[in-house]
């Protein structure tokens, strides 16, 4: 059964997020009832089984601790498309 939902979201969030669902042709409705059942899944909290190459990997690398991720990803793609 579809009930409805009002939202209060910001005006230029709105517009892009219906920008966005036109493209993909899909309804807003249908993104944020897929979001919503994505984050509300009864097994989303359990712990997903890593392959055996991943399993290996995981923790081979140790980031400096004042490293700051999104800024040195921002200065890679930079690199990388400009």
């Amino acid at each position: 059964m579809n009930t409805k939902l009002t939202l209060t979201i910001e005006q230029s969030i709105i517009e892009k997020a219906k920008k966005y669902a036109n493209e993909k042709g899909r309804s807003l409705s249908d993104i944020i009832e897929n979001y919503l059942k994505a984050i509300t899944r009864e097994d989303h909290n359990e712990s997903i089984e890593l392959t055996p190459i991943v399993e290996s990997l995981k923790g081979s690398f140790k980031a400096p601790k004042n490293m700051d991720y999104k800024k040195e990803l921002s200065k890679r793609l930079t690199e990388k498309y400009f």
